[in-house]
């Protein structure tokens, strides 16, 4: 491994692992290792690590993987973050670049998009005939039969087999502990996008050369277009981080646990209320994945009303970056929270869904809006970090520092707008979302070479953006 890409930092609380370039390193700033030495100050903690991504969040900067040994584990709802289960869905379509070669199609096809999946925050989604109860303790199991499609064709079927997990097991009794209002507020957001940095990107595929035959075994062509989707578990997640982590705070009192950072919070897994956040949080990744896939189902209607109704789009791989999950490291078992990192197992890991056994499964990592996205496949090196690598681009200034530095025509510009190439957005009024402009976030080709070069993960593919739809 080239140390230009890994350092080892002894913190008076202990060590921290940092895979970045050097240059990625030192722009980092103090603060993000002020947070990882709170952070290392959690008992019991047997790892941690940044990826080239990493800033600075609430309580835990984004781009954190922790692990605790299981029996002796500590869980940390800042650790997961306000949006548990947060993900990438990525589906392959029948259609080339060329078929969208036509700005005026992309717009339509945009529109179409936009008239399926509400992009107002408090927006109500069109699945009201799904219960939530249904979805909270059975993931993609509790969707009525129709908005699972290829079932029917089970030689194609992929929207249950191509995914992390399909669903989470947990003890129901904990749901009693939300109020009635969250769960209405929640029902009405399913199939929702919400805002910030989530959202459904059409872009076109590069394959890369030295990966050609896993990006085949996967599907993938080059110019063949993908619809790559962001998504999070909307407001169940907000209110289950919310009401846990102030229980967690209670328990944190009662024991005398803390750290300099009232923000972050954490107590024992065998306590109540570790007990009850990780069901809750399990309940959340439920929601979460069925959210993407709902997403998913809304795109595909708006490819078939715009290029005609034998369009297909099957599932690529559905993954998670907000979560704290019991994994299996050698003959050990682990809590393992990642915040905003993204589990990338190698070939013949028995932790591949059974599709991606001898590849290894996708590893989706999405660029900045106007910039490149990859896919990625874990290599056996990644081990050194519990498998985990970056999850997008990563922030390099806040979003009120971005409206106040980025103005509309540089916005304008990184998007190519007036050109045969313009990557078409949702808004027409690019203030709205210039919080969301490339200049907002790092250069993801420096963060995936960082990556790749700490041999954690190789590209498989490289992806172009076409249109993306943007929630506000």
């Amino acid at each position: 491994m080239d140390t230009n890409y890994y350092r080892r930092i002894d913190l008076p609380a202990g060590e921290l692992h940092v895979f970045a370039h050097h240059d990625l390193y030192h722009a980092m700033g103090a603060k993000v290792l002020e947070m990882a030495n709170n952070n290392l100050q959690i008992p019991n903690i047997r790892y941690m690590s940044y990826t080239p991504d990493a800033h600075v969040g609430v309580g835990t900067c984004i781009g954190t993987t922790a692990v605790w040994r299981a029996e002796e584990g500590f869980v940390s709802p800042s650790i997961v973050g306000s949006d548990i289960g947060c993900g990438m869905r990525v589906h392959l379509t029948s259609l080339q670049e060329r078929d969208l070669q036509d700005v005026k199609l992309r717009r339509k096809l945009v529109k179409a998009i936009e008239r399926r999946i509400p992009v107002e925050n408090h927006a109500r989604g069109h699945f009201s005939d799904i219960r939530l109860e249904h979805v909270l303790l059975k993931g993609l199991h509790g969707l009525p039969g129709k908005y699972v499609p290829d079932a029917y064709t089970p030689r194609k079927a992929t929207s249950m087999t191509h995914v992390e997990s399909s669903r989470f097991a947990f003890d129901e009794d904990a749901l009693n502990r939300i109020p009635e209002p969250v769960w209405h507020r929640s029902h009405r957001q399913l199939g929702t996008l919400g805002g910030g940095n989530h959202f459904i990107e059409i872009q076109a595929v590069s394959l890369n050369e030295a990966n050609r035959s896993i990006a085949e075994r996967w599907g993938l062509k080059d110019g063949q277009v993908v619809v790559m989707i962001h998504s999070g578990s909307r407001a169940w997640g907000g209110a289950v981080n919310q009401f846990s982590g102030s229980e967690v705070a209670k328990t944190m009192s009662r024991l005398g646990l803390g750290t300099a950072d009232p923000r972050l919070v954490f107590a024992p897994l065998d306590s109540e209320a570790g007990r009850m956040y990780a069901n809750l949080m399990y309940s959340a990744l439920n929601f979460a994945v069925v959210n993407r896939h709902l997403l998913a189902y809304a795109v595909r209607d708006a490819f078939r009303e715009t290029f005609g109704s034998k369009t297909e789009l099957t599932t690529l791989y559905d993954l998670m970056h907000n979560y704290a999950c019991e994994e299996t490291h050698g003959s050990d078992s682990y809590l393992v929270h990642r915040k905003g990192t993204t589990r990338a197992l190698p070939p013949g890991h028995p932790g591949n869904p059974e599709p991606y056994k001898e590849t290894g499964h996708p590893a989706l990592i999405p660029g900045s809006m106007g910039t490149a996205s990859y896919l990625m496949a874990g290599v056996p090196e990644g081990a050194r970090n519990y498998y985990s690598i970056c999850h997008g681009a990563g922030r390099v200034r806040s979003r009120n520092a971005t409206k106040q530095l980025v103005t509309v025509n540089e916005f304008a510009s990184s998007l190519r707008i007036g050109q045969d190439d313009e990557i078409v957005v949702n808004h027409r009024a690019l203030e709205a979302i210039i919080d969301e402009s490339p200049q907002a976030y790092k250069d993801v080709d420096q963060i995936i070479d960082s990556v790749v070069q700490a041999r954690l993960a190789d590209v498989v593919a490289k992806c172009r953006p076409l249109a993306a739809v943007k929630g506000v």
